[in-house]
């Protein structure tokens, strides 16, 4: 039994122990927005909170300290919280106590596995400084890595799991830190060949760095210096990035209670500037979010470009995460309107013409095309021939999935495992359907788990379809990397899912899976194979989102109560304000209310 450790701090009268970054008013010009979705931004607002520049931002000013929810009361000069101390660093196993001694906390001890101690080590060894405070996690930790590339940064994507580890354990402050200081990259100028991308893009990941301070000799300043895709391999907008700060700063709200931070100003101006950019009008005819190829985790050439369910499936869960987090004015009213009309459209598509099981899969088969009509069944002219041979035997007969993409004349067969577990957690496909995509993971279990979870997409793309798709990119061969490799990281959103879904011993025995090779095999980013034997061929090792997953796993499953914080249930004021106007197309009822 490991000991706990009581740690008394002491605290000055009407101050505690977190700090909170207080962003500096600079003037700025400020582009004009698109009106498409709602009115320009509170110019006066916008302009006492964002900066824009690029490597010569000034470092944020720690100007005040702010408590928890549990103030101490005047007179009170100790506190005290319990912590396990795992290999010089600490774990929090009860969280936070009342300064005010009112009542006496249960305390909670549990076993701390080695792995799960190793694992803590090595996330803190990740935690990147920005003028002595922390704000991320570096995408890989590998000492012996010469060439680290880009995995020496902080990336949006690759932190959320990191994020959720920390808050699982009651630290705050990285998560706080890092919200704040992402929300001021998201005003900076981005150019890419003289072009400007929309205000409120995020980037995918930045780096702090140490440059000569103007008009000092021999002096220095800490810098932020983001990519906004015009680094990254392709030159792709991380359109996901957005998405998952929308839904990072939800999570944090819900689990530390703390709903001032989602309140301020500028957060609620990134929040309506990031939906701004996703909701603007274009030539769409669909409510998806159109993108190229690679703007999310495959973010290499996958053949994912269009209307890929990775994205769908975030943007649904951002879209619920900022209507719950928005305050409601004159200001954001009409964007409110827009965010119910654009969610109960999407929830109807993705449901109606993305699900396929063995019903739906025989109706394809049997589809007629050319059809043109406003009745028409066969809405995309799919051609029945597109059913690949490896799908007939492969579906089970209770359960389904999504499927990764659809457009006109093509759908994308192909399993993609974030998405499908991302519309389990948000809701995105109906009852039955969540119930019918775990069924298929359980029933494919050698397929989609194997030897390591999870399959990132499947099956692998191979011979000709490999080379016309990928373009014969090496790092992308069958069952490797993003073409059928798995990704350990999934395996807290998996977790998640299962949870949700009544089914923890799924999680369970996942999560069991993985502690067996993880740490021996030095924590890699993905593994190869079809069943996933052998460790990435390019795989980077001590992958903080594989270390921070395994360990945001096995503390959502010791907090069931944690994880249903994160995860929403189905919102039956959608299904009340359709807005599909189904009847005028000769289609009887929305399948939205079979729910």
């Amino acid at each position: 039994m490991l000991e706990v450790l009581v740690q008394i701090f002491h605290v000055d009268k009407g101050s505690n122990s977190r700090g909170v970054l207080v962003i500096p008013k600079v003037a700025s010009d400020i582009r004009n927005h698109s009106t498409s979705v709602e009115g320009h931004v509170n110019e006066k607002g916008f302009e006492s909170i964002y900066i824009q520049g690029g490597l010569n931002m000034k470092p944020l000013v720690i100007e005040k300290i702010e408590t928890e929810s549990n103030v101490a009361k005047e007179g009170k000069e100790e506190t005290s919280y319990n912590r396990v101390e795992v290999n010089g660093s600490t774990v929090n196993t009860n969280f936070f106590k009342d300064l005010n001694e009112s009542t006496t906390p249960k305390i909670v001890e549990r076993e701390v596995s080695e792995i799960e101690k190793e694992a803590w080590q090595l996330l803190r060894g990740t935690i990147v400084n920005y003028c002595g405070n922390p704000v991320g996690t570096v995408a890989a930790n590998d000492p012996a890595d010469r060439q680290p590339l880009n995995y020496d940064q902080v990336f949006i994507r690759d932190f959320v799991p990191s994020a959720l580890a920390f808050l699982l354990n009651g630290e705050t402050e990285i998560v706080k830190n890092f919200l704040l200081h992402t929300l001021q990259l998201q005003s900076w100028e981005k150019t890419v060949d003289c072009y400007s991308p929309g205000q409120g893009l995020m980037p995918a990941s930045f780096k702090v760095k140490t440059v000569p301070l103007d008009g000092s000799d021999g002096g220095f300043e800490e810098v932020l210096d983001p990519d906004f895709g015009e680094s990254a391999i392709g030159r792709v907008a991380p359109v996901d990035s957005g998405l998952w700060w929308i839904i990072l700063l939800r999570a944090y709200g819900k689990i530390t209670g703390d709903h001032a931070l989602q309140e301020r100003v500028d957060v609620q101006t990134g929040i309506r500037l990031g939906l701004n950019l996703c909701l603007s009008d274009g030539f769409d005819m669909f409510p998806t979010l159109l993108v190229t190829d690679g703007s999310c985790m495959i973010d290499r050439r996958m053949g994912i470009h269009g209307h890929p369910l990775e994205i769908q499936a975030l943007f649904y869960s951002a879209l619920r995460c900022a209507r719950e987090m928005l305050i409601v004015n004159d200001e954001t009213k009409n964007l409110v309107a827009t965010i119910n009309n654009r969610l109960s459209a999407l929830s109807f598509h993705i449901r109606e013409y993305y699900w396929v099981d063995m019903k739906k899969i025989n109706e394809i088969y049997r589809y007629n095309t050319e059809e043109y009509s406003t009745n028409a069944v066969n809405k995309f002219n799919i051609y029945p021939d597109q059913i690949p041979s490896w799908l007939v035997d492969w579906i089970p007969e209770e359960g389904g999935y999504l499927i990764g993409n659809l457009q006109p004349a093509h759908m994308d067969f192909r399993f993609f495992t974030l998405g499908n577990l991302w519309a389990i957690i948000s809701s995105l496909g109906t009852s039955k359907q969540n119930k019918g995509i775990l069924n298929l993971i359980e029933a494919k279990w050698d397929d989609l788990i194997g030897h390591m979870p999870l399959k990132i997409c499947y099956p692998a793309l191979e011979y000709e379809e490999w080379r016309i798709i990928t373009g014969s990119d090496p790092k992308n061969t069958p069952w490797s990397y993003h073409n059928g490799g798995s990704w350990p990281t999934l395996l807290w959103q998996f977790t998640l899912a299962c949870i949700k879904m009544g089914k923890p011993e799924l999680a369970q025995k996942a999560v069991a899976l993985a502690e067996k090779r993880l740490s021996t095999d030095q924590w890699p980013e993905y593994y190869d194979t079809r069943s996933g034997r052998f460790v990435g061929k390019q795989s980077r090792l001590f992958q903080t989102w594989t270390i921070s997953g395994f360990l945001a796993s096995k503390m959502l499953l010791e907090n069931p109560d944690k994880a249903s914080l994160l995860f929403l249930e189905e919102d039956y004021e959608l299904l009340e304000i359709c807005v599909c106007a189904l009847s005028k197309t000769g289609r009887k009822k929305c399948s939205r209310f079979a729910s």
